[in-house]
């Protein structure tokens, strides 16, 4: 299907999986409550996390797209205050204080300072924020030169008040790092890294710049900041550690250098220099500096104290000892190892939160202080020479649990989406991290479920319900099962099992049971009902003749059932507990298939509505009311007839109150669901979405204390409301029959569901969730993975630089021991040769602590082969050490019929500044039917490396550094056919449609060229005039193909009406269109369709595919920080003019939480071009409702219909 319908092409952007890497994280107390939480800063979405200290799970309690790109984060607090305020610095040359609302769940700016250009630019303020530590002033500094302070106090009405901006510029002066000092009350004072560079700019002789120590005193007398003190430091600094001070502590400041910490402070302390411990036995260049790269400081009324992480990822815990002021050591002990973190945060309730530079983020519990334990602890005092240091061993977990692990994607080195397991949903295949801590993972449609508890059944069971004896209970007592020509009552308690007092009747099938009034127990079977009471007695209403129940309703204080025939008979509890029937009976005129009640409302006696599904395709919504009981109030007509109908209440377009919605499932697999009006019954809005091929089956179960559906078809669907925003996921779990909700004390909020002749309980634990991931370790950084359509197997490369092979680990790990023992006396030598023994057999998980680093130009590579239902590696070969592999493609030549052919380009001895290598290698193995190996042909020598394939016409298009050439097999190695010279840097990716291919460059966007046979040569017919550092491609059409590059932009570029690729059509006469040459570039230039900017983010892929069934095709791109989005056409142009002018408006309605102007964040390098941003078009649905209505009023249409489209546009091609 040709995407693109006519030359104006729009498309709508949205985020379909936010980023998850995150850039930094404070904790504080956000919301005002004892309690605190932990904010994080993940690009250009800023998320409020809460960990939960009973049971150690982190909860997002909200989560806002920003529209700008978060540099800096920090939290600060008023003195007196018990509440914490956000401060953010951004690209929006503005400073921002936010709040945290939680009774609204929402943040709100309370100030906004304008004081530069936007754009992360090295002399606009934003790249640091420091904090004094008494919440008095706020320093924002740049790069180079500009730093301003601003002072902080409240009003008479105790609001947040700001001063205008204090300057504190040096010019030429860069600075790497600012923190706040402690000094109690005294004038604030920031302390900065600095380096001044005046002369090395003026002189070309002059020497390296040396690194200064600058602090700025903030007088609040005069308002005014001046240098207090500056001096210069012996070792190249690159993080400072604010030390508590005033009643707390020494005040001061750590300084973090390569290899040593110094505690300095103003004054007459002496400093005090510590060296950082090394692992003892590494495997490191010992001559390699170490540096601190992440720091977090724990401070009570009696004791503080830091945790700091290497490079290597040590976390070492570090104290003072403090005479009368004085600093007079500083002790270091080794803690535990933990992945090397962007940032640190140690909460009050005794967790530490790693947010981990790549992959997945971690809590751990605090167990132990470290204080007791036989680990040796280093101190400044210790004697050693110049150039010395300690040495530890690294072991696993001691003072640390792990109690919770956050799934995160970043990086997505390289992805693909396809359908390898006959499951109708497309998969996305992701090879994400970095080093050894890369996975490979399998990411799907839907909620993880989590499987409690499976026990089989004595037959096939065909309902379930569970039931509570009181209704305060919190948990429930019985599971009733019910079968074909029985029903069974399991209670529950410390176990499941089945009871026969529980007064339900065991012999008949049940149709509903459920708890009545505050105590009674009620079941529904065909031929009557039955009435528990608490003391056992039981009432029972037995259907008239021969008449048979064929639906029935229940809520607390109603039931309604449906005789065979089409008729009513409506029941309703009085205040002594009994159920009486109303008097008169409705008939209807065809007969009933489902009908639901909604809970009785809070304070009131009944429920007002019963909806009706009858056979001829309508649904009845009739009054219980007692002034007109069974009378019709609405209908509906359905596309199908109905199989269940289930009434919840939910939050509607107006947040503060909640509606009603009638879900309606019906036989043709699709879910409707429409408001109905509380007080008309009027049926209104309806919103359908297709689940599967079988009919829908609806079941009401609790989700965080609200109401929720589970609809069941081919696949089961959850519908719930999570975060102010409507959910409808898949359950990524088998087919289920029927379900109930259900709750104990090991599963407070679970369900209980019946699949063929099993009883299962499950716990939905990641609410909020768009995939449920499955992940498999890889040892190196993952570059390129490619899927072998016979047998759907995945054969995927990986290389490392810096790295050591297994083999040169061994040989390496050998040679250490031979020293130890060779360095031994003949006295100690048993004891070396035991010591040896044990370091060769110590063998630490590198994905925990990380791989020794090798040198540059060392490189390790591996080949892989992996099986996508299981992620499991069928077979893998790793290459020599200094060989590294960067692209690989299948490939079938003409004179090799009925043969698949794997090419695997590979570099040896590459560096990467200046760029050279020893030598480039193509490597051609034959892949039988099975896919399960590969058999080695030969190996071509070229001068370059080839990083892209591509198959064209029998042979194979292979890019050699700047070169295109066309190769054929031959029985030795590759043979060279054709060249082409005129690429102007690199070669990234050749694709090929027909005759044309397409050809991108590192620096130089895209270069269109076709083969001529007769000349045997490769023709530039087309360029684009535009220079794009291209990281990702993706071809549309014949004419047309997406780049994104590596300042985040994403274009669409299409060759023009008329362009020939034919040399023949060339007026100026033959071979002219080529022999001009690159220095002018083609004659013929491609247009820019599509521009947009994706968010301080790099989109590493870019695929033309289908995301649901039955869906239509987009552009799906997955970034380093781990998003996932997609660009959806338009194809009608009142959509397109709709969707213009809704963002136009929320572009003032909805301003950025950081201050950046809309238009010209999504225009960062490149102006904005029909590209409309669907995530702030979705932004309408949080808006107040009198924002939405005026927004609305103004494009014609009410918010319902608004916010209709807007799913619409999602569930078309996504979800």
């Amino acid at each position: 299907v040709i995407l693109l319908l006519n030359r104006a092409m729009y498309l709508y952007n949205i985020t379909l999986q936010r980023p998850t890497a995150i850039m930094h994280a404070v904790h504080g107390s956000l919301s005002g409550s004892k309690q605190q939480e932990i904010a994080v800063a993940r690009g250009r979405i800023l998320d409020i996390l809460k960990p939960d200290p009973q049971t150690g799970k982190v909860y997002t309690l909200l989560s806002v797209e920003i529209f700008g790109i978060i540099r800096s984060l920090k939290t600060f607090r008023l003195t007196g205050s018990t509440k914490d305020y956000l401060v953010l610095g951004s690209d929006s040359g503005r400073i921002v204080i936010l709040e945290y609302n939680g009774t609204k769940n929402c943040l709100e700016k309370i100030h906004q300072e304008t004081f530069g250009k936007s754009g992360c630019r090295r002399i606009v303020p934003g790249q640091y924020v420091a904090i004094d530590p008494k919440g008095r002033a706020i320093m924002i500094g740049a790069v180079e030169k500009q730093k301003l302070c601003y002072i902080m106090n409240r009003d008479a009405e105790a609001r947040l008040t700001i001063s205008s901006p204090l300057e504190a510029h040096k010019a030429n002066t860069y600075t790497y790092n600012i923190v706040g000092v402690d000094v109690g009350f005294e004038n604030p004072v920031f302390a900065c890294l600095e380096v001044d560079y005046e002369e090395t700019d003026q002189s070309a002789t002059a020497e390296a710049p040396s690194q200064y120590l600058t602090y700025y005193e903030l007088d609040l007398g005069l308002n005014h900041v001046v240098r207090k003190y500056n001096e210069a430091l012996e070792d190249t600094a690159n993080m400072l550690i604010a030390v508590p001070g005033g009643s707390d502590g020494p005040s001061g400041i750590l300084v973090c250098s390569e290899n040593y910490i110094t505690y300095k402070n103003l004054g007459d302390q002496p400093d005090i220099r510590v060296p950082i411990p090394r692992r003892r036995n590494d495997l490191d260049d010992p001559e390699r500096g170490l540096l601190i790269v992440c720091s977090a400081t724990h401070k009570t009324r009696s004791m503080f104290f830091f945790l700091i992480q290497t490079e290597q990822g040590d976390v070492f815990k570090v104290t003072l000892e403090v005479d009368e002021d004085m600093v007079t050591e500083i002790k270091l002990k080794y803690f535990d190892t933990v992945p090397v973190a962007s940032s640190m945060v140690v909460l009050k309730t005794g967790f530490l939160f790693v947010a981990s530079e790549f992959g997945n983020h971690y809590l751990y519990q605090i167990a132990h202080l470290g204080d007791n334990d036989d680990e040796m602890e280093f101190s400044s005092q210790m004697p050693l020479e110049e150039g010395e240091t300690f040495f530890f061993a690294p072991r696993g977990l001691k003072n640390l649990v792990q109690v919770e692990e956050i799934d995160s994607l970043s990086p997505v080195v390289t992805c693909q989406i396809a359908e390898l397991t006959n499951d109708d949903t497309p998969q996305i295949y992701a090879a994400c991290g970095r080093g050894p801590r890369s996975t490979f993972r399998i990411l799907k449609h839907g909620l993880e479920v989590s499987e409690m508890a499976v026990s089989e059944l004595p037959g096939a069971p065909n309902a379930v319900w569970t039931v509570k004896r009181q209704i305060d209970d919190d948990y429930d007592s019985y599971i009733i099962v019910s079968f074909v020509n029985a029903t069974l009552v399991l209670s529950i308690g410390e176990t499941v099992e089945e009871v026969t007092d529980s007064g339900f009747l065991g012999t008949t099938p049940t149709l509903s049971c459920s708890l009545i009034g505050d105590d009674a127990l009620l079941q529904v079977y065909p031929n009557g009902i039955r009435h528990i009471r608490a003391d056992k007695r039981v009432n029972e209403w037995k259907t008239p003749g021969k008449r048979s129940i064929i639906a029935c309703a229940v809520n607390e204080r109603q039931v309604c059932i449906a005789l065979y025939g089409g008729e009513l008979v409506y029941f309703e509890m009085d205040p002594s507990g009994q159920l009486n029937e109303y008097t008169e009976r409705k008939e209807l005129q065809t007969d009933v298939i489902c009908m639901c009640l909604p809970s009785v409302p809070p304070g009131e006696l009944r429920s007002r509505f019963l909806a009706v599904g009858l056979s001829d395709q309508t649904i009845r919504i009739i009054s219980l009311d007692p002034s007109d009981c069974l009378q019709p109030l609405s209908m509906q007509a359905l596309p199908a007839a109905p199989e269940a109908l289930c009434i919840v209440e939910m939050p509607g377009s107006d947040k503060s109150e909640r509606g009603l919605f009638l879900n309606v499932g019906l036989q043709n697999g699709v879910l409707l669901r429409t408001v109905l009006d509380q007080v008309t019954g009027d049926l209104s809005d309806t919103r359908s979405r297709y689940l599967g091929s079988q009919p829908v089956k609806l079941f009401k179960i609790l989700i965080q204390s609200k109401e929720a559906v589970l609809a069941m078809s081919s696949r089961t669907w959850l519908s719930y409301v999570y975060q102010t925003r409507y959910h409808l996921t898949p359950l990524s779990y088998e087919t289920l029959d029927h379900a109930s909700g259900f709750a104990s004390e090991q599963c407070p909020e679970g369900i209980v569901a019946i699949s063929g002749n099993t009883l299962r309980i499950l716990a939905l634990e990641k609410l909020g969730a768009v995939f449920n991931q499955q992940a498999s370790p890889l040892k190196y950084t993952p570059r390129k993975f490619i899927i072998h359509s016979p047998s759907s197997n995945i054969f995927m490369i990986e290389a490392d630089h810096n790295s050591f092979t297994t083999q040169t680990k061994k040989q390496r790990k050998q040679q250490m021991a031979d020293e130890m023992i060779e360095a031994a006396g003949p006295s100690e030598r048993e004891l070396a040769t035991e010591v040896a023994q044990a370091f060769l057999q110590e063998n630490l998980p590198e994905d925990v602590f990380g791989s020794p680093k090798a040198g540059a130009g060392m490189w390790a590579s591996i080949l892989r082969i992996v099986n996508p239902l299981s992620g499991a590696t069928i077979k893998h070969v790793e290459l020599e050490q200094n060989e590294a592999a960067f692209s690989l493609a299948f490939i079938r030549f003409a004179n090799r019929p009925g043969e698949q052919f794997l090419l695997l380009g590979t570099a040896k001895g590459l560096r990467l500044n200046p760029p050279s290598l020893t030598v480039g290698y193509i490597y051609c193995y034959r892949v039988p039917e099975a896919g399960d190996s590969f058999e080695f042909i030969h190996r071509t020598e070229i001068e370059d490396l080839a990083l892209a394939f591509a198959e064209y016409k029998g042979r194979v298009l292979i890019g050699v550094g700047k070169l295109l050439r066309l190769y054929d097999m031959g029985k030795k190695k590759l043979l060279k056919k054709c060249e082409n010279k005129h690429l102007t840097n690199k070669v990234m990716h050749i694709h090929t449609v027909g005759s044309r291919i397409f050809v991108t460059d590192v620096q130089d966007s895209v270069t269109f060229l076709r083969y001529k046979p007769i000349e045997n040569q490769l023709i530039i017919f087309a360029d684009d005039p535009n220079q794009r550092y291209v990281v990702a491609s993706c071809v549309l059409d014949y004419d047309t193909v997406a780049v994104s590059d590596k300042f985040g932009n994403i274009a669409i570029l299409r060759l023009p009406e008329g362009t020939s690729d034919d040399v023949e059509d060339d007026p100026t006469g033959a071979k002219a269109l080529w022999d001009r040459g690159w220095c002018n570039g083609a004659s013929q230039k491609a247009e820019t369709l599509c521009n947009f900017f994706i968010g301080g983010d790099v989109a590493l892929t870019l695929q033309k595919t289908v995301l649901i069934p039955g869906g239509s095709e987009c552009i799906v791109y997955t970034t380093i920080s781990g998003s996932i989005g997609a660009l959806l056409p338009i194809t009608v142009a009142e959509d397109a003019e709709f969707f213009q002018h809704l963002e136009m408006h929320l572009r003032q309605e909805s301003p950025s939480y950081c201050g950046r102007d809309h238009l010209s964040y999504r225009s960062y390098y490149f102006p904005v071009r029909q590209v409309i941003d669907g995530d702030l078009c979705e932004t309408f649905n949080s808006l107040e409702h009198a924002k939405q209505k005026s927004i609305a009023e103004e494009l014609d249409r009410v918010p319902t219909e608004i916010s209709k489209k807007l799913e619409d546009i999602r569930t078309r091609f996504a979800f």
